[in-house]
Formats: structure tokens, sequence, C-alpha cells
């Protein structure tokens, strides 16, 4: 019993250790480090340094081998850890990077797979795993929107095909390129020189131009936006329902520890009276 007890009070102490601010903190700066050491491999620089960032990164891909392993030993429930979808996607970056480079055939396939090192900071922070989370969740809201802004554009490209093709064949000629170049006059690239061109023969067709900046880049892009603040305003209140939650559960054991410790010390006293 008294072994068990032992073993449950050392991973609960594992445990705080592995959600504290400095675990966490040396993970994100061996992450920052990992990704100085790949900017700096792009460039050319003397043998000796390059042997030093070769045992560097060594150094790194062990470091996050082990605290890896240390995630997954401290976890609550082992057959989950991969469930989690960060926890997978650290151990896919993490094995990744166990790619020998010294192999020629694999070396661009291990190159990669340690830049991908660097979007741990993502699943490492809380702030931003909460900001990808809003994102994806978003992305369905988003999916309608873009569907209505691709008809916009088809709408405005086979109009623009039909009265500008003589004006200009390599910006207007089929409803392909008609779509590519209305894309570049929605990023405001140049856009007044394409619209210039075709007033010489179309005086009016500045209304053809503003009516569709108007849609795509004032209405459709703030629909995106609103779409993705509107799941992070839900998500942050399902997190505080779930932190209120968490709160009362925990003031509850809490209570129960209490009168539970209040039940023995009465009976307690009740054994001394009657002795």
């Amino acid at each position: 019993m008294s072994s068990e007890l032992t073993r449950v009070s050392t991973l609960e102490q594992l445990r705080r250790l592995e959600a504290s601010p400095l675990f966490q903190g040396s993970v994100i700066a061996i992450i920052i480090l990992s990704a100085l050491t790949i900017g700096a491999n792009t460039y050319s620089l003397p043998p000796l340094f390059t042997n030093i960032l070769g045992l560097l990164d060594n150094a790194i891909t062990i470091f996050f081998l082990v605290e890896i392993l240390f995630r997954f030993s401290v976890h609550a429930d082992k057959k989950r850890f991969l469930l989690d979808g960060w926890n997978l996607f650290d151990t896919l970056v993490v094995i990744g990077s166990l790619v020998p480079l010294d192999n020629s055939e694999v070396v661009l396939l291990g190159r990669l797979l340690r830049v991908f090192r660097v979007l741990r900071l993502v699943s490492v922070v809380p702030e931003l795993r909460f900001l990808i989370n809003s994102l994806l969740k978003a992305i369905p809201r988003m999916g309608y929107i873009a569907l209505l802004m691709f008809i916009i554009f088809y709408i405005y490209a086979a109009m623009g095909s039909m009265f500008f093709a003589d004006i200009d064949e390599t910006l207007w000629g089929d409803v392909a390129i008609a779509m590519l170049t209305l894309f570049r006059v929605a990023t405001f690239e140049d856009w007044t020189d394409v619209m210039y061109a075709t007033m010489d023969t179309y005086p009016l067709s500045w209304l053809y131009y503003l009516t569709f900046i108007f849609l795509t880049a004032f209405v459709f892009l703030n629909m995106m936006i609103g779409a993705i603040l509107e799941v992070m305003s839900e998500e942050q209140n399902a997190k505080n329902a779930q932190q209120a939650h968490d709160e009362r559960e925990k003031l509850t054991r809490q209570l129960a520890d209490v009168q539970e410790q209040l039940a023995e010390l009465n009976k307690l006293i009740r054994t001394r009276k009657n002795d």
C-alpha cells in the first residue's frame, strides 16, 4: 500500500512538472533553437560550424524524443494519448526527426521533416492552439463563403471575357484567364492599369471593377473574418464554461474531503468520550 501511494505521489509530481511554466518554457526555447539551426543550415558556413550545427541538431532530436516519451509516461490515459490531435502531431514530428541526414536518399525528406519541428511551437503554446482550433472549426463556414465567392468570380470572369477579350487577349482571353485577372484586381495588384485599359473602349467599365472589388474585397473578406471571430467567440465561451465546471467539481471534491475529515473528527471525539 505504501509503495502504491509513493508511486501515485511521484506520478503526480511528474505531471505537475510537465505542466509547469519552467518545463513548457524549456520546450519552447528548444523549439526556437531548432528553428535557428534550420535557418543557419541554409547559409554557406565553414566546416567547423557545420559540424557543430549537426551535433546540435542531434541533441535537439534526442531532447524532443525524451520529451515526448516523458509526456506519454505521465499521461493520465496512455491508451488515448495519440487520440489527441496535438499529441499525434508532436509524435509524428519527433519520429520524422529521427530520419538520418547522412543517408543521401532521404536527406531531403529528413531536412523537410525537421522544418516541421518549428510547428511544434503551435502545439506547445495554448494561445496558438486555441487560434488553430478555432480556424479549423471555422473552415466549414468559410467553405460556403468561398463557394459564393467563386460563383461571383465566375460570373464576373465570364462577363469580362465577353466584353474585354478583344481589348486584351492576354488578360481576358477566356474564363480561366479572366478569373486570374480578377484575382489580381481583388488583391489590388496594379488593378487600375487593367481598368484604364478597358475604359478606353468602355468608359463605364469602372462600374464593373468597383462592384467586383466591393463584393470581394469588402463584403466577402469581412464575412470570412466574421465567421472566424464567431467561432473564436464560441470556443472561448465553451472554454470558460469548462473552466467553471472544473472549478465547481474541484470545490465539490474539496467540500467532500472536508466533510469526510469532519466526520472522522466527530467519530474520534465520540470514541474518546465513550472511553
